[in-house]
Order: C-alpha cells, then sequence, then structure tokens
C-alpha cells in the first residue's frame, strides 16, 4: 500500500527494523518480530508495543524507505518508522506481507530507479517521487471507497491491513475501524476491532500470541452495554456459545450505535427480508460507509419520533429555536427538514412539537438578521399561521433547499384554495381540514368545497359518507343530561385548545394537548382527531379518487385474502349495532379489502378486523381507510405480517421495562412469557378486544397522539394495579384471570354511550362482584408513573430485542427441522445441529459475496420450516468437500455434482438439508449394501448423464494402472470352474432378489467405468491402498464376466467379436488387463462397445454386490466406522477459507458483488 510521503523524525529505529534489501535510493526494512531472525525475545517485545499502542505509530511489518545519498532527508515509502540520531525520512509504502512489499519495490526499481540517476539537484529526487507516489495513491484511491471516509489515508492503512488478517473476498467492505480492548476472562487483550458489513473482527497480537475473532452479524444473539468488574462500561456481544466483551473505546456510544445499526441491517436483511426494505443509501452492501449508518440511525429516530411513512428521507437536522405564541417565548430545539416535511422537536421532551407537511406551506422566507433574532426565517402555512424558527445556522442554504423542495410538492400536488368564505370557528368541524379535502389535485381550475364533495358523490355512491357512531347512535338509559353535558365541556376545552394552539395537523403539540387526549377524546371530534395526530389527513388530501379506485379495482375478486376477510366479518364488534346490519359490514369489508389489494406484501391479518371497526365507528369510510394505512405502515411498522415480528419485538421490549419498573412482580413471574399469551392482544388491537370499547376507544385516542409508547405504559399500569395480586397467583392461570377480569371492568363513566362489554371478555358470569377501574384514573396513572420513556429509548430496544426475536425464529426453524430430519438419520444430534450451522452458513455467505444465482432465493421466512435454507449446486460442492467421507482427489467435485442432481428431485436446482443430510447419514453409518447402492445410483441417471464433464472427456490417466492388475494370475484348470461360478452366482442373485423394491435399472459399461473410476479415486491414500486396488482389479475382472454372460444370455446377437476380446482379456493368465483412455483394451487397441451395441453390456446393482462381496478388504472399507464430528470441527475452520478460494478462482467480473 502506499502511502501518502510524510516526513518524519526517526530515533533508535535499528532496534526495531531489519534491513532486507536496499538501493542507492530506497530501503526495504522488516519489523523485529516478524518473519524469521527477529529474535525471540525482541519480537515479542516489539509486537507488544505494536499492540499497545493506540495511535498511528502502529505500523505494518514492512516497509520501504526513500534515501537521497549526501542528503539527512529519507523517504520512507513503504512503512516510515524510527532510524537513526537526527535522520528524516519520507514514509511512502507499506505491506503486510512479503510478497506485497516487493511488489512495490518491484515496481520502484522498474519504473523509478534508472529514472532518477538523471536528476542533479537531491530535492528535485524527493519532490518527484513523492509526487509519483502521491499519484499512484489517487489512482489507487479513486478505485475504492476510501475517499468516502472522514480520513482517507488512515482508512486505506486500515483496510489494507483487514484484507491482509482476515482474507476475506474484496467484496467484503470495511465500514469502520477502532483500536479496543476485548477481554478473555480476566485479561483484556489490546487490539483493533474491524466492523464490515457482514461481520465482527477483533485483531491483536501480544506478546507473540495472535488473537483474531471473527463474528458474523447473523451469530450475534445479543448486543448490549454492560459493566463488570474492572470497567465501568462495555459491549458485550453474544453468540450461540460465548460472550466477548469490548471496552476503552474513545467514544463508545459511537461504537455501539454503529453496532446496533450494522446489526440490524444484516439482521433484517438476511433473516427478515419478508416485510423489510432496505433505505435507498443501503441497497448495495458493499456501498456502506459509516456515514450511512450514522444517517440511517438519524433517519429512524425522525420517522419514529413524528411517525412519519418510512419512504420519507431526512435532508437537514439544525439545531434552531421556534418561537411559541401560548408561553410567548423562544423554545430551543431542532429542525428536521425532510423531502416533504419540516418538522421541529423541543429539546425539552414533550414541551412542544411541530409537523409542517409542505403541502400546507405556502411560503418560505428569510427575515432581516437582529441581535434580538439571529438567522431568522418565516414559514407561512394555509390557515394564516407562521412559524418563526431563528439561530439558523447556514440559513442560506437551508432555505434555498427547502423552497426547492416546497416547489416539488406544488408542482407534483398543485394545491387550490377553498372559494366558500364561510368558516365557523366554533364548529368540530376543523376549518384547515375542510382545506385540505376540499383542494383537488392535477386540475387547474378552482373547485368549491360543495361541487367537490357533490362530484365524488356522483363518483363513489357506495362510500359511508359518514362516521357509523353517527348513524347508530346508542343513548345510555342512566342520566343522559350528565354525559351529555360532560361532552359538552370537553368540546368547550378543545376548541379553547385550538385557538391557542391550532387546529390543524401543523398545531403545536405540547404537554397541555396530552392531558386533554388523556381524559377522552370528545366523540364528535374523535375521528377528525384522529386524522389530524397520525397526519393521515395529509395522506387523505394527497391522494384524491384514490380509496375509490381501490375499492372498485379489488370488489368481486376472489383469493385466499377475501376468504379470510369474509370469514372476520362477523366478528368485527357484534355488539355494536353498526356491525349488525350491511351498513357496517360493507363498509368493514371494503376498508379491509381494499387495503389488502394496496399492500399485498401485508395483505389482512387477523386483529386488523377490530382495528378498522373502531375507525368506522369514528370516521368517514375513507378517512378509516387512511388511519389503517397509517397504523399498519407507519405507527405499527411489522405488526401485521405473517410472523407478526414488530409485535413479538414489542412484546420483549415490554418484558425489559416490567423488570426495570415492576422488579417485584418480574421476580415472582419468572417466565414472562405466560404473560405474552395476553398481552401479545394488548399491542395487536390496542386493548380493543380486551376492554370493554368505550374504555378502550380512549386508549387509542392516546395511541394516536403518542405512539405506541402510550400501549407499553398503559400495559405497565395495568400489571401494576394488580401485582399485589398476580405475586400471590399460584400458577399461569390464575395469573391470566386476575388480569382478564380487571381488564373487563374497566368503565368509562364519561362515556356518552352505553357500555359494551369486551367481545373476548373471558370471564363474564364473575361469582363476586369485580371493584370497577375508570379508564380516566387508570390513563393518568400510566403517564404519571411510566411516562418517562422516550420515543429514542423505545426505538433503541426495538433494535436490541429484534435481535433475540429474530434469532429466536431462527432456533425455531431450527429445532423444527431437526425434529424432522433426527428420526430419519444416525446420526447424533448435537453432530446434526453442527451440521446445519454449516448448512446455514453456507448459504449465508452465498449471500455475503456473490451475486445469487437465479435460482437461488433469498432467505424466505414466510416458507415452511424446512424450505427457508436451501442450496444450490454450488454451495453443494462447497459442503461435500467439506463434510463427505468420499474423497476423491480432482474427482471429489465430479461426484459432489452427481450427488447434487440426485438429491434435486424436483429438478428445481435446489436441496433442503433434510436431503443433504440424509445423503450423509448413509455415507457415514450406512450398511455396506446402502453404501453400495447409493454409489449405484451416482453412476447412473439421473445423476449420470450424457453431459457429465467427466464421462464425455477421455481419461486423463488409467482407470487400473499397469501395477494394479485387473487379473491375477489363476493356476491351470481354474477357469472352467470359474465360468461355472459365475453362472451359478447369477441364478442364486435372480432368486434372493427383492421384488418389493423398486428395480434400479442396469449399468452401462460407459457407466460401469464411470463407477470404477470413482472406487479407485475413493482408495487413493487409504492405509490399506494396495490391497484394495488388488480386490477392486479383481471384482472388476469378474463384473466384467457377468456383464458377458448377461449379454449373451438377454440377447445371442450380440457382437461376437467385442464379447470374444473381452472375455479374452479378462480370463488370459498371462496378461493383465487394463483399462486405458478412451476405455481400451491396451492389448490391441480394441475399444469398447460403442453406444448402440453397449446398451447390451450390463450388470446390476445386485451383481456389483455380490462382486464386493467376495473381496474382504473392499467389505471392510465400506464397514469401518466413520467418524463425522471430526469432519465437522475441520469444516468449521475451514469453510470461509474455502469459499474464500473458490471466489478468487472466479472470473474477475464475477469476484466483486457491484463495483460501483
Amino acid at each position: 500500500m502506499w502511502l501518502k510521503p510524510e516526513e518524519v523524525l526517526l530515533k533508535n529505529a535499528l532496534k526495531l527494523w531489519v534491513t532486507q534489501k536496499s538501493s542507492c535510493y530506497f530501503i526495504l526494512q522488516r519489523r523485529r518480530g516478524h518473519g524469521e531472525g527477529g529474535g525471540r525475545l525482541t519480537g515479542r517485545l516489539v509486537g507488544a508495543l505494536d499492540a499497545v499502542l493506540d495511535s498511528n505509530a502502529r505500523v505494518a511489518p514492512f516497509r520501504i524507505l526513500l534515501q537521497v545519498p549526501g542528503s539527512q532527508v529519507y523517504s520512507p515509502i513503504a512503512c516510515g518508522e524510527l532510524l537513526t540520531g537526527s535522520d528524516v525520512y519520507w514514509a511512502i509504502a507499506a505491506g503486510a506481507t512479503l510478497e506485497e512489499i516487493n511488489q512495490h519495490w518491484d515496481w520502484l526499481e522498474q519504473n523509478l530507479l534508472h529514472t532518477l540517476s538523471v536528476f542533479d539537484n537531491k530535492e528535485d529526487i524527493a519532490s518527484f517521487v513523492k509526487g509519483k507516489v502521491k499519484a499512484l495513491i489517487a489512482e489507487e484511491t479513486s478505485s475504492k471507497l476510501a475517499e468516502q471516509e472522514e480520513e482517507p489515508e488512515k482508512f486505506r492503512e486500515a483496510l489494507v491491513k483487514f484484507e491482509a488478517r482476515f482474507n476475506f473476498p474484496e467484496a467484503e467492505k470495511l465500514v469502520t475501524y477502532y483500536s479496543c480492548c476485548c477481554w478473555k476472562g480476566k485479561v483484556p487483550r489490546q487490539g483493533w476491532l474491524y466492523l464490515s458489513i457482514n461481520h465482527l473482527c477483533f485483531y491483536s497480537f501480544f506478546l507473540g500470541k495472535e488473537l483474531k475473532l471473527v463474528v458474523p452479524w447473523v451469530d450475534v444473539q445479543k448486543l448490549e452495554r454492560t459493566s463488570n468488574v474492572f470497567l465501568t462500561d462495555t459491549i458485550r456481544i453474544t453468540t450461540q456459545n460465548k460472550e466477548r466483551d469490548f471496552s476503552m473505546f474513545l467514544n463508545l456510544s459511537e461504537v455501539f450505535m454503529i453496532m446496533e445499526q450494522l446489526a440490524d441491517v444484516t439482521l433484517r436483511r438476511l433473516l427478515d427480508n419478508e416485510v423489510f426494505d432496505l433505505d435507498p443509501d443501503l441497497q448495495e452492501p458493499s456501498q456502506i460507509t459509516k456515514r450511512d449508518l450514522e444517517a440511517r440511525a438519524q433517519k429512524e429516530f425522525f420517522r419514529a419520533f413524528f411517525r412519519l411513512p418510512r419512504k420519507e428521507k431526512l435532508h437537514a437536522v439544525v439545531e434552531c429555536s421556534l418561537w411559541t405564541p401560548f408561553n410567548r417565548c423562544h423554545t430551543p430545539g431542532r429542525l428536521f427538514a425532510s423531502d416533504s416535511y419540516i418538522c421541529f422537536a423541543s429539546k425539552e421532551d414533550g414541551c412542544c412539537n411541530v409537523v409542517l407537511p409542505l403541502r400546507e406551506v405556502v411560503s418560505i422566507e428569510k427575515m432581516e438578521d437582529t441581535s434580538l433574532l439571529p438567522n431568522p426565517i418565516i414559514v407561512s402555512i394555509r390557515s394564516r399561521m407562521a412559524f418563526q424558527f431563528i439561530e439558523l445556522k447556514d440559513r442560506d442554504s437551508l432555505v434555498e433547499s427547502l423552497l426547492a423542495r416546497l416547489k416539488q410538492v406544488h408542482a407534483t400536488h398543485p394545491v387550490h384554495y377553498d372559494t366558500s368564505s364561510n368558516e365557523d370557528m366554533t364548529s368540530p368541524v376543523f376549518h384547515s381540514t375542510n382545506m385540505c379535502s376540499d383542494h383537488k389535485f392535477g386540475d387547474l381550475e378552482i373547485v368549491s368545497s360543495q361541487n367537490r364533495e357533490e362530484s365524488e358523490k356522483e363518483k363513489s355512491p357506495l362510500l359511508n359518507p359518514e362516521a357509523l357512531f353517527t348513524l347508530f347512535q346508542q343513548s345510555d338509559s342512566q342520566s343522559p343530561e350528565s354525559h351529555v353535558s360532560r361532552e359538552q365541556i370537553k368540546i368547550t376545552l378543545w376548541n379553547d385548545h385550538f385557538a391557542e394552539y391550532g387546529r390543524t395537523v401543523c398545531m403545536f403539540r405540547t404537554e397541555k394537548i396530552r392531558k386533554l387526549v388523556a381524559m377522552g377524546i370528545p366523540e364528535s371530534l374523535r375521528g377528525k382527531l384522529w386524522m389530524l395526530f397520525s397526519d393521515a389527513v395529509t395522506d387523505l388530501a394527497s391522494h384524491p379518487g384514490y380509496y375509490g379506485n381501490l375499492v372498485e379495482e379489488s370488489m368481486g375478486k376472489c383469493c385466499l385474502v377475501t376468504e379470510e376477510i369474509e370469514r372476520d366479518l362477523h366478528r368485527s364488534l357484534p355488539e355494536h349495532p353498526a356491525f349488525q346490519n350491511e351498513t357496517g359490514i360493507a363498509a368493514l369489508r371494503r376498508v379491509l379489502t381494499a387495503y389488502a389489494y394496496r399492500n399485498p406484501k401485508i395483505g389482512y391479518c387477523q386483529s386488523m378486523n377490530i382495528l378498522t371497526s373502531v375507525l368506522l365507528l369514528y370516521a368517514k369510510e375513507e378517512e378509516a381507510f387512511w388511519l389503517l394505512v397509517a397504523v399498519c405502515e407507519r405507527m405499527l411498522p411489522d405488526y401485521f405480517n405473517h410472523r407478526v415480528i414488530g409485535a413479538q419485538v414489542d412484546q420483549s421490549v415490554f418484558e425489559e421495562l416490567i423488570k426495570e419498573h415492576l422488579p417485584e412482580l418480574a421476580e415472582h413471574m419468572t417466565d414472562l412469557t405466560a404473560l405474552a399469551s395476553v398481552s401479545l392482544s394488548w399491542f395487536l388491537t390496542l386493548f380493543l378486544s380486551i376492554m370493554p370499547l368505550e374504555s378502550a376507544v380512549n386508549v387509542v385516542d392516546c395511541f394516536f397522539y403518542d405512539g405506541i409508547k402510550a400501549i407499553f405504559q398503559l400495559g405497565l399500569a395495568v400489571l401494576e394495579a394488580n401485582a399485589e395480586d398476580l405475586c400471590n397467583s399460584k400458577d399461569d392461570g390464575q395469573a391470566l384471570m386476575i388480569l382478564s377480569r380487571f381488564l373487563d371492568h374497566i368503565k368509562n363513566e364519561e362515556s356518552p354511550g352505553p357500555s359494551v362489554g369486551s367481545y373476548h371478555a373471558v370471564f363474564s358470569d364473575d361469582q363476586e362482584p369485580h371493584p370497577v377501574t375508570d379508564i380516566a384514573d387508570l390513563i393518568r396513572d400510566s403517564y404519571e408513573k411510566f411516562g418517562d420513556q422516550s420515543v429514542e429509548q423505545i426505538e433503541h430496544l426495538r433494535r436490541k430485542h429484534r435481535i433475540r426475536v429474530l434469532q429466536g425464529h431462527e432456533d425455531t426453524t431450527k429445532q423444527n427441522v431437526l425434529r424432522v430430519v433426527i428420526p430419519e438419520v444416525s446420526i447424533v444430534p448435537e453432530d446434526l445441529e453442527e451440521l446445519y450451522d454449516l448448512f446455514k452458513r453456507e448459504h449465508m455467505m452465498s449471500c455475503y459475496w456473490e451475486q445469487p444465482s437465479p435460482v437461488l432465493q433469498r432467505h424466505d421466512p414466510s416458507r415452511p420450516y424446512a424450505e427457508q435454507y436451501r442450496i444450490d449446486p454450488q454451495q453443494f460442492t462447497s459442503l461435500f468437500k467439506l463434510v463427505s467421507p468420499w474423497t476423491c482427489g480432482v474427482h471429489t467435485e465430479i461426484l459432489a455434482q452427481r450427488t447434487f442432481r440426485l438429491l434435486d428431485d424436483n429438478m428445481d436446482h435446489l436441496i433442503e438439508f433434510k436431503a443433504f443430510a440424509g445423503c450423509l447419514d448413509t455415507m457415514y453409518n450406512g450398511e455396506m449394501n446402502e453404501k453400495i447402492k447409493l454409489l449405484y445410483r451416482l453412476h447412473i441417471p439421473p445423476a449420470l448423464t450424457e453431459n457429465d464433464q467427466d464421462s464425455q472427456s477421455p481419461l486423463k490417466n488409467p482407470l487400473l494402472s499397469t501395477s494394479r492388475p485387473l487379473v491375477f494370475g489363476k493356476s491351470n484348470g481354474d477357469t472352467t470352474d470359474y465360468q461355472k461360478q459365475l453362472k451359478q452366482m447369477i441364478k442364486d442373485l435372480a432368486k434372493e432378489k427383492d421384488k418389493t423394491e423398486k428395480e434400479l435399472p442396469k449399468m452401462s459399461q460407459r457407466e460401469f467405468i464411470q463407477f470404477c473410476k470413482t472406487l479407485y479415486s475413493m482408495f487413493h491414500e487409504d492405509p490399506e491402498e494396495n490391497n484394495l486396488y488388488q480386490a477392486i482389479a479383481t471384482v472388476t475382472t469378474l463384473l466384467l464376466q457377468i456383464g458377458e454372460v448377461s449379454q449373451r444370455s438377454s440377447s445371442g446377437s450380440c457382437s461376437q467379436d467385442a464379447g470374444e476380446d473381452l472375455r479374452a482379456a479378462a480370463l488370459c493368465p498371462e496378461q493383465d488387463s487394463v483399462f486405458v483412455d478412451n476405455g481400451t483394451v491396451p492389448q490391441d487397441g480394441q475399444e469398447f462397445p460403442e453406444a448402440g451395441r453397449e446398451g447390451d453390456w450390463t450388470v446390476s446393482l445386485e451383481h456389483i454386490l455380490a462382486s464386493l462381496l467376495t473381496e474382504q478388504s473392499l467389505v471392510n472399507f465400506f464397514e469401518k466406522p466413520l467418524e463425522i464430528k471430526s469432519k465437522l470441527e475441520n469444516a468449521k475452520i475451514n469453510q470461509y477459507s474455502l469459499k474464500n478460494s473458490e471466489i478468487s478462482h472466479q472470473p474477475h467480473a464475477e469476484l466483486k458483488l457491484s463495483n460501483l
């Protein structure tokens, strides 16, 4: 690696370096302790020094120095360090290996050495060499990603060391690196931590001992910050078998964030690609940089905090202050600018948040800069409000980019203002919301609100124009006046709040509005506020006519999803009158079917029907659809899919919160998974399925304002209210009964409608009255006691527990596959588990570094367990070489290809673990007849094909060499007896043949030649090699005779010349019969019968088996016990190096995933 020439003062370097080569201008040196002659003690001390030094002084083991004769100035051009006295050198190159540094040395000799002699001035020589080296660095850097890093030079050095130390393919992109300690027990090992796209690697060289750790991200089961007795803060990596602690980072928080992002991205990309879509910047793993991961972490926080669409790209985050008129001051915080939004979040959590969709923005203007208002801008919106931001750094470029995106948004969706002038500010219907929905996009004319509504009614006459609760109002016989007055009081409070804080999606969101939400939103305002809090109102306004078109396209189509929807329609809030007639049922059918049509990845999942039913009660049908979109795609990501990963992750987070906030309860209920059976529905249905409806809608109010945080804290409040009873419960069943009874008796005293019990209430026939809990009190307690969790903390916990949940699914897949395979094989379960890990790792390594083959699909967790991991022919060949006992030298790859074709029953060029394990089990543990049968099948179609590369090409070596004869000398008179023996053997085999087993086709002579070659290759380097060759020669002679007898007995018209020649060659006692190139007999050069005539010469499996049984050495070979454990241990060590070797031998175009 060429280094940027740097003038350094070198002292006492002769104690650290040894000169290997020198010329009049250059010196090649080796670091003591590397290679030979370094001195054992000196080498260890230098190695320890290199490992402990946490600076750029840590160097590669080889370097080249530039020396200018007669000058005090030298240049170390490979890797410069200390030399003698006060001499100064120039560092221009470094080498991790002798081969690498020699390449640089050769280049210097061939390209520079002769040129330098023409210079008279010594300074010119130094300048020329430095300029040439800088040019080489620029050329080298242009082909790599080093320039994308903050410090390209240092990154290039680290990249060279990473590649030399771990020998990964080029496709394994290094993301970043850190100096740290890895703890081995109580002993720290100082070294370097390398984080790449697929692996975490650590390297240390201390006192002559080298330590290398390689941990694939897909093997990480837990990633956490922890502390031990020695250090207060460490990063712990937990895999299936080990825990590793890393500490002494300069910035541990940064390292942990990068690790978190890498683990999350890699695990979701490889293990959870069912619904996971990577950000565009992370689509190509080989292009990921540290800055990309830092940006992703910021984007995730931004989208989670403001609950915006995943496609929303964050462009800028700026520190600033916002004028807040309700408290008449500037509130410090951060401004977030994305594709379609300007958002603000105060530094003090919950103090003030603002969401400004760009489609609501009218103008963005810079104000005059003053001492009181530094760098101000004004953002004006359509509802006659303006937002003043001050203290903006780089204001001009920010405003320029905001105006460009504003222009783009308005060009895509032109905004047309409402022509009606009537504005009822006291109406519960929001003025700004009307404006949002009254603007038609794509048309140039201005359309009035009334005309718009009429045109929409004509276009979609089937859609419900009002929320269902207005059509099916229920009255409460008990003091209806008091409930109505309470509703009016709430409406008055909300209208007062709107007047001060705004009534649109752009309102100031403060602690005051949170308290109003916790009290319960008035029913007349509930649907509209849900639309504003979730920002579904923006989606609705941006997609006019979208829902109506979906309904028209999706209705009437029948598929599995629509059948599931029909099955659940009448189970959705059956107690409510709105869903006891066709009006509500039809609306529910349309919304669910339209959403399944919009998002086939999710389609329809149970619990969506309950949620959609409640949305339809309080929102118009089209609004309910967009609310469902917001919940499924933004607010509860990954909840509604095949494996409900998102819900399981939040369940796991909830368990950790229980341990943190309710330690006594967690200690009593040691296995918190028992709670999962009841609490999972809390998350999936937002308490709607287990709480009376009039109470549960208050929970939904909080959810739309605060997101999943509201569900976490309410769940904790429920457990805390029942903690004493739960701790006294005798078993899990009693604990679940306590929770169910409590939730069923949560009432809403302020609800204007009658009580509607929970549809899923289990214990409605209580033997004794249960105390009633008011939902308002429960929600207030949840905010007061458990409302301190921030969005950032929750997102961190989600990332942490997503690893655990995904690995839990992987373990489930593994156990289910092993449970099916174990009864069918004789391999012990422990070895079978290791074999499965190798099988999965082979699949993963191809995902890491190779372009996926056309037939090899990504890991699909929605497939049956046995089909989730499958391997293609290339991967199978690699595994076969590692674990198969039938090693045949260069012939092994051909045998592996035939084995794959045999196992690929459905011809899809993929095989599952079950087939692979069954084949290996036969090789290791099968009886001799089973092994011979497998070998036999490997040499007949479909395993052996006409295009088989080995059978089509001439044999490179004689099948059996002349030094090991096929026919050994026989005494006179034996020939006649031998022929009788062959005839008798054929008769006996015909009698003993098992008629119940499907007969295998007979083997032709061409196939028999390949069978013999495989046996010959298998015996190579065996301790009994000579005896086995003698035995196989005898057996082959015997089988040739059997084939001749079968040929004559089956068809008397076969070629007599060929038969006589074969028999004479086999029985002649004076000569040896051998197979040579092209299947010829060397005595007279006669070829074996060609394709048409060769078909008459056949032997069967029974013939071969009986012949092999005549030789004890062959019987011993196939019946000797084979140990798979040692093979597995060796495979674990060599699997990576073998894959790297295979990739390095592929054509250069296939070496990289993508060199863009």
